[in-house]
């Protein structure tokens, strides 16, 4: 026991030499991540990233099953600070965002592409698209719905 003790112990310490200095996310340094919600000090919270999109929803209609369609969700970054994207994920394996992996300035624009897989599906979808960032607050929902028919006609 008291080995097994020594060992975690061990591992904790190289973990933390390990992570010393300064770290990176997507290739970004964390201070740039920082999110003023969340963060300790005085960050004015009128100087934040702003998320506008063009619009956060897309109804794609009828589809036959096993089709993929897919849709760009346009941003602009109406604030006052950088605006870095975290993450983007999809509330199933169906639906896949791509994402900016480079700060967006005040002014500057993206786009989130997401494609949706009908495979396996059936009926009316609502799947939804949860991005990080580091504003306030730090998540936006975007969702795309839509219904699938059957690719094969009833006779």
């Amino acid at each position: 026991m008291k080995r097994h003790f020594i060992n975690a112990l061990f591992a904790a310490s190289v973990f933390l030499v390990a992570c010393e200095g300064k770290q990176e996310q997507n290739g970004i340094p964390t201070d740039v991540v920082n999110n003023p919600a969340t963060a300790v000090g005085s960050e004015n919270p009128d100087d934040v990233p702003v998320f506008t999109f063009d619009k956060a929803e897309f109804d794609f209609g009828q589809i036959k099953q096993g089709e993929k369609v897919a849709h760009a969700y346009k941003f602009t970054n109406t604030g006052k600070k950088d605006l870095v994207i975290t993450s983007a994920t999809g509330s199933c394996g169906c639906t896949v965002p791509q994402f900016p992996k480079m700060p967006i300035p005040p002014g500057g624009t993206g786009v989130i592409d997401v494609t949706f897989d009908s495979a396996g599906k059936s009926g009316k979808q609502h799947k939804t698209i949860t991005v990080v960032a580091n504003t306030v607050p730090n998540t936006t929902v975007l969702s795309i719905t839509g219904e699938i028919i059957d690719a094969q006609p009833n006779h």
